[in-house]
């Protein structure tokens, strides 16, 4: 599977760098987005409209495993930045393997640096590093009833049957 959206740091950039000389706004979010769900396509539909470039940081899948737990990612990483990048909103998904994307967002310095609605601005990881460089820092609402957890719950309850 080809997938042109994925890019690797070095490349990423330079993509930024040329952006920024076109005046145009990078917005950065990040996650594991292990089972893809409307609340996440609501939420990435919300970071895109920030700005003009949405730029996603996916962790790998040793950073999910450490995150989240042995059963975890349910999806390998080629096949959820495949599944990201298959959405008009993202123009770029990049893989970091820590467990923070800090090293990622302080490399970019995005104009917007969103995460979802349990966060807040001033306890997103880079915040400070965004907000030094003179950008804006959001937390998005959720799109309630949606969360890849209670996607994997009701799959087991329903297995079990």
């Amino acid at each position: 599977m080809k997938n042109d959206k994925l890019v690797t740091r070095d490349t990423l950039a330079d993509l930024c760098r040329n952006y920024r000389e076109a005046g145009k706004k990078i917005v950065f979010t990040n996650g594991c987005f292990d089972i893809l769900h409307a609340g996440h396509v609501h939420y990435l539909q919300q970071a895109k409209a920030l700005g003009d470039i949405l730029i996603v940081g996916m962790n790998t899948d040793a950073s999910v495993k450490a995150l989240k737990g042995g059963g975890r990612p349910i999806n390998g990483q080629e096949e959820r930045a495949y599944v990201l990048s298959g959405l008009g909103c993202i123009d770029h998904v990049v893989l970091f393997n820590e467990l923070t994307p800090l090293a990622l967002i302080t490399a970019l310095k995005p104009d917007f640096l969103v995460k979802g609605g349990d966060w807040k601005p001033k306890d997103i990881v880079g915040s400070d590093v965004v907000l030094a460089a003179g950008g804006e820092v959001r937390s998005l609402p959720y799109t309630d009833g949606f969360s890849s957890t209670s996607v994997i719950d009701k799959i087991i309850k329903m297995a079990g049957n």
